[in-house]
């Protein structure tokens, strides 16, 4: 059986994999960097671009999501598709990602976790 501990490292090490898989894609336009940003707990996990394109500053955040409360929060998810789809197909419980990015009254509508 599973742990608490096992569980959540599982976890952060599906974030940080998911997240690195997008940051190595290169970017079409100009000198932009994508990196993988984890807070020192390891609580928090980000996605940000960061550089110039066409004499303009590109600085913004992708993803950002957080284990709080054993579930996965997402925060902003500025991929296409999302990685949700890649967290259940790693095996994290869809009742176990929240869409944070919802207004909760939203969220019990969405199939994921509520709170």
């Amino acid at each position: 059986m599973e742990t608490t501990n096992q569980r959540l490292e599982q976890w952060r090490e599906t974030l940080e994999n998911i997240l690195k898989y997008y940051a190595n894609l290169p970017y079409r336009y100009g000198d932009v960097t994508t990196s993988v940003i984890i807070s020192g707990e390891r609580n928090h996990f980000m996605l940000l671009d960061e550089g110039w394109e066409n004499h303009r500053r590109v600085y913004g955040t992708i993803v950002h999501a957080e284990i709080r409360d054993g579930k996965i929060w997402i925060h902003y998810d500025g991929i296409e598709d999302g990685i949700t789809d890649e967290l259940v197909a790693s095996g994290v419980p869809k009742d176990r990602i929240v869409l944070a990015f919802h207004p909760p009254e939203i969220r019990e509508h969405t199939g994921y976790g509520v709170a």
